[in-house]
């Protein structure tokens, strides 16, 4: 071969072995390249994926206690059912006689936990080291899981970590203030989503390595970064307030067939707290996607259950449960009618236009532009000074005062009064109201404004701007926490009092308030009176004459029935407004006077003693006022006998004994000055029973006399101690009922005139 042939030849092998080198290492480095820069996080991610299993520590939400810390809402201890597919596989399959294991889990776990065995089974198909089965589940399905996995031997198959669940141990109890959490136990609604921050805290966690066969490596391999667990919250709620609130609500939003849901607010006109906040019908927060309107199951059940319905169904069923969860309190803008006219009243004395005797004159009706606006006394007040219209609750008075105070100053004291932006209570779902600025009040939108028509607020601004009225006229911030602390009870943060301005003069506010408790006792108010406590207060009937517009002007006019006012009127503390939406018409009619006044006195009635605010009696409510029983039981006849006539009480005797083994009213009740208390002498007198009459529909004297013709005793409640024309509306012991006699049946008096 020439040498020529071989030198070529090597050339060529050494071309094509350093190609072979260039493009073996290229490749080599382009692998490098794009393993380590290019896909290099994306790699490490995964490995750490599979040698690694982060699992979430959850934080426990904080407490929300009411203003005396009893608590409202907590965490109660519960438990995440968490499966392990690859320990199944790898562990309890592998070299050991385990055939059919994981439809042996699927079908024992899915019995515990009340789940479809076909779910749990393809859970257990995954490949995954987690896989969570169910959540929230209780003490005693653990314990059952515990069983469960000793009898099969499962090892890590079947995790149960700490969870928590939220609880309400009242039930519906301030639903509208408490809201509830979701299943990532966050905050939706109330003070749940408002202080969501606060109460939720900060998750944990637990970083476990794993071999290669998947299972867990060592303790000393494991990294845990603790929960910390929310803060609490202490609300300015009173429990006990709260329940007097809920429960004179609920009972008069069923009296009149409130069908648009009824609410309250009572609050601290001082300090802008909230002592209680209740909307009705509202939901469990324990249970808060079940829904609990009769009216709004009617519809949903309507709709057929199948698939060509299912959308239309499924958006009925989120509407309702919207519609529950919603807090009118703050969220629904309503005409507040006539209540506001404590406001317009404010402004015209504020301007120094009118006095509380500067005269006026009704008719009926009067003409503003083009039309004639009517006064609810359709027959006219006549002459009258500027309290007794207020008192009177007197349209025309209003929509004279209005064209004295003239657009731009209405508007500048509605602006003040905080009606043209949201209160900021911390509360979510705020609404803005509705309402002509000055430019936009004409001379029918002024006079109609005036009595509290052509606008729209929400309940808490409403009882907001009342409040300044009543506190010398300072607008304060409503709130419903007082502070957030931690776990050891350390204040976090105070929400203290906040006043945003001083709308009225101190003057003012103490003549206006006069006026209202003259209201209250003897004019259009006077269904909110409270023997001993000054209330000073405004009914509201108004028309909801916007959907009545948008319905042609056809059919059922609907209205609203409201009560606010405050007590003492010359020292205020504590105001409530109870507002009634679309209650059912009586005789053709709605009244807010006869609606919301009744159950704003019974609330009042009860809240201000239990507040300590002590009552000042005048003489003529002493003559009426009931008397507590003496104790005779044990007496001989004749020393029981002088015992109660020396109490301005009179006794009826029953059975043949020498001593009184038994009376009614019993040691220490109520019992009406003058009323009757039955002795009984032996065993066998004390069967004896009397049949409780009808005593609704009548006057105080012939509630009086059907009783004393039964041998009842009977508390008079309500307007029958500030009104000759009351006439009674309810009394607590239902008519037919078997009793002692002398019994005290208590009946509910209010005065029917029809005052808006």
């Amino acid at each position: 071969m020439a040498k020529g042939t071989t030198v070529r030849m090597w050339r060529r092998t050494i071309f094509v072995l350093m190609v072979l080198i260039v493009l073996g290492f290229g490749s080599l480095v382009v692998s490098l390249f794009r393993l380590q820069i290019v896909e290099g996080e994306e790699l490490q991610t995964r490995a750490v994926n599979q040698q690694t299993q982060d699992t979430t520590l959850t934080a426990k939400r904080g407490t929300i206690y009411d203003r005396n810390m009893k608590v409202l809402a907590t965490s109660a201890d519960v438990y995440k059912v968490v499966l392990d597919p690859n320990y199944v596989r790898k562990e309890l399959e592998q070299g050991q006689e385990r055939d059919g294991i994981q439809e042996e889990i699927a079908q024992g776990l899915g019995e515990i936990l009340d789940m479809d065995p076909a779910d749990i089974l393809a859970l257990l198909e995954k490949q995954t080291y987690y896989a969570v089965a169910k959540t929230k589940v209780e003490t005693d399905v653990k314990d059952q899981i515990l069983e469960f996995k000793t009898k099969l031997e499962l090892g890590n198959a079947i995790q149960l970590q700490p969870d928590y669940k939220r609880y309400y141990p009242y039930g519906s109890f301030a639903s509208a203030v408490l809201g509830f959490t979701n299943s990532e136990n966050q905050g939706v609604t109330g003070v749940e989503a408002s202080y969501n921050d606060y109460l939720s805290g900060v998750a944990g966690k637990l970083v476990t390595a794993k071999n290669a066969k998947g299972s867990d490596m060592p303790f000393q391999y494991e990294q845990r970064i603790e929960a910390q667990d929310g803060y609490s919250l202490v609300l300015t709620i009173d429990e006990v307030v709260q329940h007097f609130l809920e429960k004179s609500v609920e009972e008069a939003a069923a009296d009149c067939g409130a069908r648009n849901r009824a609410c309250g607010i009572v609050m601290n006109v001082n300090t802008g707290e909230i002592l209680a906040m209740t909307v009705k019908g509202d939901y469990d927060p324990n249970d808060p996607y079940t829904i609990t309107d009769p009216a709004d199951l009617a519809v949903i059940n309507a709709i057929p259950d199948d698939e060509e319905h299912q959308e239309e169904r499924s958006q009925a069923i989120r509407t309702a449960q919207e519609k529950q969860w919603r807090n009118k309190c703050i969220s629904d803008t309503y005409n507040p009618g006539s209540v506001f006219k404590m406001l317009t009243a404010s402004m015209g004395i504020e301007e120094g236009l009118v006095t509380e005797s500067t005269q006026f004159y009704c008719g009926g009706s009067y003409q503003v532009a083009d039309r004639n606006i009517s006064c609810w006394k359709t027959a006219g007040h006549g002459t009258e000074t500027f309290a007794q219209g207020l008192c009177n609750s007197c349209n025309p008075v209003f929509m004279q005062l209005s064209e004295m105070l003239g657009a731009n100053t209405f508007y500048r004291y509605f602006e003040a009064f905080g009606m043209t932006q949201k209160t900021g209570i911390d509360l979510i779902g705020e609404s803005n109201s509705i309402y002509y600025n000055a430019e936009g009040l004409g001379p029918t939108e002024l006079a109609t404004s005036s009595f509290g028509q052509s606008f729209r607020v929400t309940p808490i601004q409403m009882i907001t701007a009342a409040a300044a009225v009543a506190n010398g006229g300072y607008l304060v911030q409503p709130h419903v926490v007082s502070k957030v602390i931690d776990q050891e009870g350390n204040i976090v943060e105070t929400i203290d009092t906040s006043v945003k301005r001083q709308v009225i003069s101190e003057e003012t506010s103490a003549r206006v308030s006069a006026i209202l408790q003259e209201a209250a006792t003897t004019g259009s108010a006077k269904n909110g009176y409270v023997a001993g406590y000054r209330v000073a207060g405004k009914t509201g009937t108004s028309e909801k004459i916007d959907e009545w517009n948008a319905e042609g002007r056809e059919g059922e006019k609907k209205y609203i029935a409201s009560y606010c006012g405050y007590a003492p009127a010359e020292d205020p503390e504590i105001i409530m407004l109870v507002f009634f939406d679309e209650p059912l018409p009586q005789n053709g009619q709605v009244f807010g006077s006869a609606i919301a006044g009744p159950p704003f006195a019974e609330t009042m009635a009860e809240i201000l003693p239990y507040l300590g605010i002590e009552p000042k009696y005048t003489e003529e409510e002493l003559s009426k006022l009931d008397i507590s029983t003496p104790g005779v039981v044990g007496l001989t006849k004749e020393d029981a006998q002088v015992k109660i006539s020396n109490a301005s009480l009179t006794y009826k005797v029953y059975g043949e004994g020498e001593k009184v083994v038994s009376q009614i009213p019993e040691q220490g009740k109520s019992i009406p000055k003058g009323g009757t208390v039955v002795l009984y002498t032996d065993e066998a007198s004390t069967s004896q029973t009397v049949a409780v009459p009808q005593l609704t529909g009548l006057s105080l004297s012939q509630v009086n006399s059907r009783a004393a013709e039964a041998g009842l005793n009977i508390s008079v409640s309500g307007a029958a101690l500030a009104s000759g024309n009351a006439v009674s509306e309810s009394q607590d012991i239902a008519e037919g009922t078997q009793v002692p006699p002398g019994t005290v049946v208590t009946v509910n008096f209010v005065d029917l005139e029809d005052v808006h």
